[in-house]
């Protein structure tokens, strides 16, 4: 590898490092991190390790209790704010970099480890979950970490190997279930299948990784059944009798997948080209090159062909047929496997390719090279943030680098690669740096809790509505409590106490004539989905609407 080449992969890989991270502080603007963040507060100040709990006395039975614990761990070393949730998720979004670039370099060579590395960090849905974060980080590491180490072990036996391939894959599956099984038992199931060595799987050491997974799984299991086993009368998902144990075993995945869990959608997504198209913008700008490596994969190896490995190619695809096929599905889930993926790509990037397979590469790079800059230009024009410094600085920093790699890369591939990595940048860096701060700035929940934080109001019972408000939640100092919005009217207390509502809250409470005084309203953006109407600033005040603090009279 050329000098030259080494100074540009350093230069860029600082740069991701710092776009992926420019977000730490960023105030939450969508509810799931309200909630995960929320629920690990409550782990604090419960000062309980297993139960969880969404407000102060609401059991909450969803996602296993790993991010939680890590969280927790979290705030108990920095204190409960933003950039302390955030950080152990991007802490295991560096493990994540450190495995691909350790699975590639023992597969493939540096050089595509180096690319491998840089494609995961520049990947668009990746950029954007390291702000808007829920558990994909902490999947990325440790699904990549435990295929890493089962390589090895399918190699060479050492403790180590199968000490931190089981520790991984369990709080893989204390982390989002047990579906994690399918892409790290699945790469191995491949890589053995398709190197005709079918007699490795009766090995004893596999048996012995599976112990060890169930040993290390057993604090999930046991902080289920007391938090729920222990206590069949108490109401969850509108039932009673609910076994936590059984939920994580099925209902929390497989019931999930097909649609028939107590958590689902009413209608299912259902098509299967959902992610197909899904990763066009979500893997951007390396999604092209992903499906041609994947055909390329797949004919070579109907051609008889070896691979250099099987394990990526294996893992990936089956956990993304699984997605496809799950009649519950959200963009994100496919982050998780994202290393995968990049690892499938890198070759792409700079081998010699056919005729057809070059101009693919060539126009596919050309589209997002071009299209990704214009966007963001385009978005900030509607924009208009009360300051263009971070715009005109990311367009002086990129601007910069291309220029350097015009003049200082010869290859054309390489040349294209680094186009595309500052062009992913470019993009990155404006949306941790402008763009959510703007959506942020219009989140009513955070100005509520600030308002709600000052010494005036320290004495006041806090209670929400509706227990979708999960930010307002967070962001208050001291704890809150749930209300259900219909017995609002039969609460009584001998001192004032302040409820948060948002709009569909305050329309029930006047539709059934409730008695309160509103004590202060905010300005809110009150959607997720971001709006055309929102990003152009003459008509943004169409789309806002308000939350409020009201007390009710005693």
């Amino acid at each position: 590898m050329k000098d030259t080449n080494k100074i540009f992969y350093l230069l860029l890989f600082v740069l991701a490092l710092a776009v992926n991270l420019a977000g730490i502080n960023v105030k939450f603007f969508t509810d799931d991190p309200g909630l995960y963040a929320s629920l690990a507060k409550n782990l604090v100040y419960k000062k309980d390790f297993f139960e969880l709990f969404t407000y102060t006395n609401v059991d909450w039975l969803d996602k296993p209790h790993f991010p939680f614990w890590a969280i927790m761990l979290s705030f108990k070393m920095f204190g409960i704010c933003t950039w302390a949730y955030r950080l152990p998720a991007l802490i295991f979004f560096l493990i994540s970099l450190l495995y691909t670039y350790l699975f590639t370099r023992k597969y493939y060579n540096q050089e595509i480890a180096f690319i491998a590395v840089l494609i995961v960090m520049t990947a668009q849905h990746i950029l954007l979950s390291n702000t808007d974060l829920r558990a994909e980080p902490y999947l990325m590491g440790l699904i990549i970490g435990a295929i890493y180490h089962v390589s090895r072990l399918q190699e060479r036996y050492t403790v180590a190997d199968l000490l931190l391939a089981a520790l991984l894959t369990a709080c893989a599956i204390m982390t989002k279930g047990l579906f994690v099984i399918v892409a790290i038992g699945g790469a191995l199931l491949g890589e053995l299948i398709f190197k005709k060595r079918f007699t490795d799987l009766l090995k004893i050491k596999w048996l012995v990784l599976i112990v060890l997974t169930i040993i290390f799984t057993l604090p999930e299991l046991y902080a289920l059944y007391i938090q729920f086993d222990l206590h069949p009368e108490k109401t969850v998902f509108g039932m009673h009798h609910v076994s936590g144990i059984k939920w994580f075993l099925w209902d929390s995945q497989f019931g999930r997948f097909i649609n028939t869990g107590p958590i689902n959608r009413k209608a299912a997504s259902g098509s299967i080209f959902f992610y197909m198209h899904t990763l066009l913008w979500a893997f951007a700008p390396w999604c092209l090159l992903f499906y041609y490596a994947i055909f390329k994969n797949i004919k070579n190896i109907i051609q008889h062909k070896k691979l250099a490995e099987y394990y990526s190619l294996s893992g990936g695809l089956l956990l993304l047929l699984l997605f496809s096929f799950s009649g519950f599905q959200l963009p994100f889930y496919t982050n998780a496997i994202f290393p995968l993926f990049a690892i499938i790509t890198a070759p792409i990037c700079f081998d010699q390719l056919s005729r057809f397979g070059t101009k693919l590469r060539v126009i596919s790079q050309w589209i997002f090279i071009i299209a990704l800059p214009l966007v963001i230009v385009v978005l900030n024009y509607f924009l208009k943030p009360d300051s263009n410094l971070f715009f005109i600085a990311d367009c002086f920093l990129f601007g910069i680098v291309i220029l350097l790699v015009a003049l200082r890369v010869k290859e054309a591939p390489k040349k294209l690669f680094f186009f595309s990595c500052a062009a992913a940048l470019f993009v990155g860096f404006y949306l941790n740096t402008v763009f959510f701060k703007v959506i942020a700035n219009y989140q009513g929940e955070t100005t509520a809790a600030e308002y709600i934080n000052q010494e005036p109001f320290d004495s006041f019972p806090l209670y929400s509505l509706k227990t979708e408000n999960n930010i307002f939640q967070f962001y208050c100092k001291r704890p809150v409590n749930f209300l259900p919005i219909e017995q609002f009217d039969k609460f009584t207390s001998h001192k004032a106490t302040v409820f948060y509502v948002n709009q569909r809250s305050m329309d029930y409470l006047l539709q059934n004539h409730a008695k309160f005084t509103i004590i202060c309203s905010f300005i809110t953006y009150p959607q997720e989905n971001i709006m055309p109407a929102f990003i152009n600033k003459p008509t943004r005040h169409s789309v806002l609407g308000y939350v409020y603090l009201i007390t009710k009279p005693l």
